[in-house]
């Protein structure tokens, strides 16, 4: 079977980029730690032998790896990792701890971690309400949606019934 396995570019903070990934969900661990088996070379001549290179690690299941790349490639809102939530605490709790250390709230349930990655936390009951079948309903909610930075749920849902 072949695996496809999301690589994020670090600024030389992968390993502990990484660690505070899987601080945030349940069944995350780092799972691997690849380091420079030599000093490095070309774009990379600041690398040691020893140095982390590659932090694989699994968050709430799923695969992820770090690749220490250095600043060429910060991150954009062009990719972006959502967390699919079933409560309001969910969302209260890990809008907290990603926000907190220096990351920034955005709009739409949309942030920054203090590594610049853009998230997104996502309660599902506002995916059922945006996919309503009642049009109307689900243009209610997105539109409550789109005036929140974190996401309301009893908003979303008060404005969804009209």
């Amino acid at each position: 079977m072949t695996d496809i396995v999301p690589t994020l570019w670090s600024n030389f903070k992968a390993e502990e980029q990484a660690n505070y990934y899987v601080s945030l969900l349940p069944d995350s661990r780092i799972d691997h730690i690849v380091r420079w088996p030599m000093d490095g070379t070309g774009p990379n001549q600041g690398a040691k032998k020893g140095d982390v290179l590659v932090v694989d690690f699994t968050i709430a299941g799923k695969r992820y790896s770090l690749l220490n790349g250095g600043p060429q490639f910060p991150y954009s809102e062009a990719v972006s990792l959502m967390i699919i939530v079933d409560t309001q605490t969910e969302i209260d709790q890990l809008w907290s701890k990603l926000i907190g250390d220096g990351g920034k709230e955005s709009a739409c349930g949309w942030l920054k971690d203090k590594f610049g990655l853009s998230w997104q936390i996502t309660p599902k009951r506002l995916l059922d309400l945006i996919g309503d079948a009642d049009s109307a309903k689900a243009s209610r909610a997105m539109n409550a949606m789109m005036q929140m930075v974190k996401i309301d749920i009893a908003k979303v849902e008060a404005a969804a019934k009209g």
